[in-house]
């Protein structure tokens, strides 16, 4: 039995949810999204709760019961509160500065990476003295928050001796022990 599929979502003031068939449309304050659902699943809407439920007891069904269930809790999570992310630069030299939906950043190749972001995302740097760059991101849509945070990531994945990259602000990077000096 899931755990998480059978638990009811609850709809936040200002978010209104519309099942069109396989389609399940969530808009609200932050904007609006939409996820198409596996006929075999039933969502239905009553008294401001959001009802996921399932035909059988099958091994697939099980699974895309959870599944749908925590995909529409991050949707309405999403168009009420928004998703934020930061990301952080470390290493020397290394910067970070966008114009409008164009990220820029400088992270030790010979020429500066620009990466033109989705208009769901909202994009903000932040670079003070003696600080590592931060690049900010926020969007409604937590799967795509998700994918240009691991795009960015992986422009310059953190290395376990000096701890350079770009890492999550808050993100605990295993460190190893450089060579031993002087052993014979």
């Amino acid at each position: 039995m899931s755990r998480i599929g059978n638990l009811p979502i609850n709809m936040p003031k200002g978010v209104t949810i519309t099942v069109n068939g396989n389609e399940v449309i969530v808009k609200g304050p932050k904007g609006e999204l939409k996820q198409t659902i596996d006929p075999s699943i039933k969502v239905e809407v009553k008294d401001e709760q959001v009802h996921v439920s399932r035909p059988n007891d099958e091994k697939e069904t099980r699974a895309k019961h959870g599944l749908y269930r925590a995909l529409i809790h991050n949707m309405v999570v999403g168009v009420s509160e928004g998703y934020k992310q930061t990301l952080e630069l470390v290493g020397v030299g290394f910067r970070a500065s966008n114009q409008g939906q164009v990220l820029e950043l400088a992270l030790g190749f010979t020429h500066n990476i620009f990466v033109k972001l989705a208009p769901e995302i909202k994009v903000e740097t932040k670079s003070e003295r003696n600080q590592n760059p931060l690049v900010m991101l926020e969007s409604c849509d937590k799967q795509l928050l998700g994918q240009v945070c691991a795009k960015l990531r992986s422009f310059r994945m953190p290395e376990p001796y000096k701890g350079k990259g770009v890492k999550f602000v808050g993100e605990q990077i295993r460190r190893k022990a450089g060579k031993s000096a002087g052993a014979k």
